[in-house]
């Protein structure tokens, strides 16, 4: 089988410990790219968080794509191209903001260059601007800020007992208008309707005229699931959740171990 695109996750996959790629998984990828497969990297991460990664693959010269918020935005990275943007509705930012804070949450979402929030000292949003290496700005209202740049996904962030309170009343009070669902025990995610990294990266591959049987799909978390079903050959790294594992075809070393960079020598290369 000759692989034509290769999806990645970041953190826990592409990513080692100190939330870099290393000098093989680099490599490795270069010689993907330069054989003519595309370089998708398949993150629940902002397009802030992921610019790095791509940069340290220059993607943005080899050619490639970030699909972020689980596949709510992507974009080409060599032209810049904004290939799809789905949005969370303006008329459920109250709702959302509301229901995390009468339980003890800390929303947040993002705007161009990092994360906006009602609490910048919140110990959570403080780990997800340092995963993502972004700055944090607190604002007053901010429902009203999110407006001026409609975001792809809101956060609620807490411990996990109070996220799901936060969850339950969020999918009563919206009946099912959005995604709400964990991404981390701490990290309750909120979406627009029907975006995950398996129907982005199907609207993806289509542009691009692969089929999805030429599709190589590595990850380690619960929502690397859908994409990994999707695929044609998936690929679970050895320190992945074990229900992950459950859809792997193959189990790649740890992403400590340069676990992708094995893969796609196996499969690809």
């Amino acid at each position: 089988m000759k692989y034509k695109a290769i999806a990645l996750d970041l953190d826990g996959t592409l990513l080692n410990s100190e939330k870099e790629v290393s000098k093989r998984n680099r490599e490795v990828l270069a010689k993907a790219a330069k054989a003519g497969v595309k370089i998708i990297l398949a993150s629940g991460r902002p397009v802030p968080g992921m610019k790095k990664t791509a940069h340290q693959l220059r993607l943005e010269e080899i050619g490639g794509y970030i699909l972020s918020y689980n596949g709510g935005m992507i974009i080409d990275c060599e032209t810049g191209e904004v290939v799809r943007r789905e949005t969370v509705p303006e008329k459920y930012y109250a709702d959302i903001i509301h229901v995390a804070k009468k339980h003890g949450a800390t929303p947040l979402s993002y705007d161009s260059e990092g994360i906006i929030t009602t609490d910048e000292t919140d110990k959570y949003v403080q780990v997800e601007a340092r995963i993502n290496n972004i700055p944090v700005k607190q604002v007053f209202h901010l429902d009203e800020v999110a407006k001026q740049d409609p975001p792809v996904k809101f956060l609620c962030t807490g411990e996990h007992e109070t996220l799901l309170k936060v969850q339950a009343e969020l999918e009563e009070k919206l009946k099912g208008a959005v995604n709400v669902f964990f991404s981390e025990p701490y990290f309750l995610e909120i979406t627009p309707k029907g975006i995950e990294k398996a129907s982005s990266l199907e609207l993806l591959l289509g542009q691009l005229d692969i089929d999805r049987k030429y599709l190589m799909a590595c990850g380690d978390g619960y929502n690397d699931i859908p994409m990994m079903r999707y695929a044609g050959l998936s690929v679970a790294m050895e320190n992945a959740q074990d229900e992950t594992k459950e859809w792997a075809d193959y189990i790649a070393p740890l992403n400590d171990e340069d676990g992708v960079a094995v893969a796609v020598e196996k499969f690809v290369l």
